[in-house]
């Protein structure tokens, strides 16, 4: 699709896989799947619905180097920079403009860097009809058929049938609805009509920033100011004042859910946001007992060990040990029950009070 951009959204600090992803080096970096890190995957699946020049990656200053070694094919060019996270809504809102300079009526593909599909070719197949879908001047969003009942997702309730494009149906979206409780996620998975927010967009940028200008009024003009200075030696300084201003918020909260024209395109294609030790298991290969090793250790003994995951470069020796997650790294040695691996987060918290950056 000539008309259709990707921007991979690349500036995440993945803390929710400490201890092996960290700020320098964070899960995006990672080969936690395949022999590729997450990015490369990411960048591979859409060859070859669309060329190297039609990918766009929105990152920062320290991540910058490795993502542009790891793919060059993509030109240097195509990787933009913000000065600092500010969630994705003002970084969708800076790559639009410069995308529009390129293709004022072009379509673009809000992707993320570290999400884990299994079916590439269903991906690139619904992502195309999305194109089609955004082309009618619908703001499209892929919707993840549940196989379980998430608590950890959002979903979408969908509406109307819109129109048939190849094996898809496509839908009004109905309501975005924010990550519920065990007793309504029971209740969305049993109904056909919630699927899981994946938070991958589709839509025209004209159409888009229009939302932005409608809804989100100061990031707008905030943007406006930074857009002026594009192309001349001011930006940079431009960027660097402006953005600090700008509202830490996503592009679900700041236009998503309450945008015009939104529509959802159910889909199952083995999608896994990768937002656990938990999760990772889930989407990795493990042998008769349920053991999971990755890393370069060698000589692993599990003796009545069950349903357990291994991040090691070194030998690891377990007796007894069932639904657990060890990850070992040159400064930590990580253990938890899988089903605390969310829990992680409060290491993180812990070590900012305690002013360890170094740890994170």
């Amino acid at each position: 699709m000539k008309n259709l951009y990707a921007l991979i959204m690349a500036g995440g600090g993945g803390t929710r896989l400490w201890p092996l992803s960290r700020k320098g080096r964070p899960k995006q970096m990672l080969p936690l799947v395949e022999d590729r890190t997450m990015f490369q995957i990411s960048v591979e699946r859409l060859e070859p619905l669309l060329s190297p020049e039609q990918i766009y990656v929105i990152t920062g200053r320290d991540q910058v180097e490795q993502l542009c070694g790891s793919a060059p094919q993509i030109p240097g060019a195509n990787f933009l920079l913000e000065p600092f996270g500010q969630n994705n809504g003002p970084a969708v809102g800076l790559a639009m403009l410069h995308l529009r300079r390129l293709a004022p009526d072009g379509l673009i593909a809000v992707l993320a860097s570290d999400h884990h599909i299994a079916n590439k070719e269903k991906f690139r197949r619904v992502l195309a009809a999305a194109g089609e879908l955004a082309a009618q001047g619908y703001i499209v969003t892929l919707g993840i058929s549940p196989t379980f009942p998430s608590t950890g997702y959002g979903y979408i309730e969908r509406g109307e049938t819109l129109v048939h494009i190849g094996e898809f149906e496509t839908y009004q979206a109905a309501r975005f609805i924010e990550k519920p409780d065990l007793d309504t996620a029971l209740r969305f998975v049993a109904d056909v009509r919630y699927s899981w927010n994946s938070g991958m967009f589709i839509f025209q940028i004209e159409q888009a920033m229009a939302e932005y200008a409608r809804q989100q009024p100061q990031m707008y003009a905030l943007l406006q100011e930074i857009d002026v200075s594009i192309g001349t030696d001011r930006y940079q300084a431009t960027l660097e004042r402006v953005w600090p201003q700008m509202p830490k918020i996503s592009i679900d909260y700041a236009i998503m859910e309450k945008a015009a024209r939104m529509a959802v395109i159910p889909v199952e294609m083995g999608w896994n946001d990768i937002g656990s030790w938990a999760t990772l298991y889930d989407v990795l290969e493990s042998d008769a007992n349920g053991i999971v090793t990755r890393g370069e250790g060698q000589g692993h003994i599990h003796i009545d060990t069950k349903n357990t995951l291994v991040f090691s470069d070194r030998r690891v020796v377990t007796i007894g040990l069932e639904d657990i997650v060890i990850v070992d790294t040159s400064d930590v040695l990580f253990l938890c029950r899988r089903d605390r691996s969310q829990d992680v987060k409060k290491i993180i918290e812990q070590l900012k009070a305690a002013g360890d950056e170094a740890s994170l």
